[in-house]
């Protein structure tokens, strides 16, 4: 069951370059552990922010467990994140300085059963940068099919 689930904020790939990548853990209920573990959830739209000193994630989907009843929890509320100090402090420093940002790209479930957060210190990518993405993925495309038709 550990270490399975993998969900990515893929669209945050396309929209952002990532300048550094921290691991946190993520602060949920019984039955939001339980949504995330059968899969049911979007990173899409998510981002963090700093609330009193401390790091939260907003924008993050996770469904309702289905067998929850009236425990069930309300899927778009803002979680918190844990991150040691210093760590906390750099970020926190670092988006005030410039114009970067905080983004949740990818969830999941570690060899102890914990669900964690990577998070991204990241940098808005122009037009340009995307359309030169998109041709450096046609190019290595070609490449592979090329590869694969000599053999």
């Amino acid at each position: 069951m550990s270490g399975k689930i993998s969900i990515k904020n893929r669209k945050a790939y396309f929209q952002y370059a990532f300048l550094e990548k921290y691991i946190a853990g993520i602060q949920l209920t019984g039955t939001e552990i339980k949504s995330v573990r059968s899969g049911k959830i979007s990173l899409v739209d998510s981002y963090c922010h700093f609330i009193n000193n401390e790091l939260w994630v907003k924008g993050m989907h996770i469904a309702g467990y289905s067998r929850g009843g009236h425990y069930n929890h309300d899927p778009k509320r803002e979680r918190k994140l844990l991150l040691q100090k210093r760590e906390l402090n750099k970020l926190q420093r670092k988006t005030k300085e410039t114009s970067l940002t905080i983004i949740a790209i990818r969830l999941f479930i570690n060899d102890r059963g914990l669900a964690k957060l990577e998070i991204a210190l990241a940098k808005g990518k122009k037009e340009y940068d995307k359309r030169e993405d998109i041709k450096q993925k046609d190019i290595n495309r070609e490449i592979d099919r090329l590869k694969k038709s000599d053999y």
